[in-house]
């Protein structure tokens, strides 16, 4: 997926496109990919609180898995709480030595 396709996932969430709401601070969307539609695309967990800090934590194609488990789900919403926790002065960190990778829009 390309950063261009992400950020318009994003915006299309601010916008209330959301395809499921899986539980506090995750969401699940389908995001298109490179000359395909959304329908047989990917679809992506976000964590968000629908405010500044948006992070794609998880990511698959609908022919390659149907859904995810609930384990997954369990570990998944953890691993949200805690990007979503995270202050400014540990998120910049987590982006300059690479555990996180920061996207965002071009200037026009």
């Amino acid at each position: 997926m390309s950063d261009q396709s992400l950020i318009k996932a994003i915006q299309e969430i601010q916008s209330g496109l959301v395809d499921a709401q899986l539980a506090k601070g995750l969401v699940k969307k389908r995001v298109a990919q490179s000359g395909r539609g959304k329908q047989i695309s990917a679809r992506t967990l976000v964590a968000t609180y629908f405010e500044a800090r948006w992070f794609f934590i998880f990511g698959f194609s609908k022919n390659e898995k149907s859904n995810i488990t609930a384990k997954e789900l369990q570990w998944l919403m953890s691993f949200a709480q805690q990007l979503l926790g995270l202050s400014e002065q540990e998120l910049s960190m987590a982006i300059e030595v690479g555990e996180l990778y920061e996207i965002k829009p071009e200037s026009t």
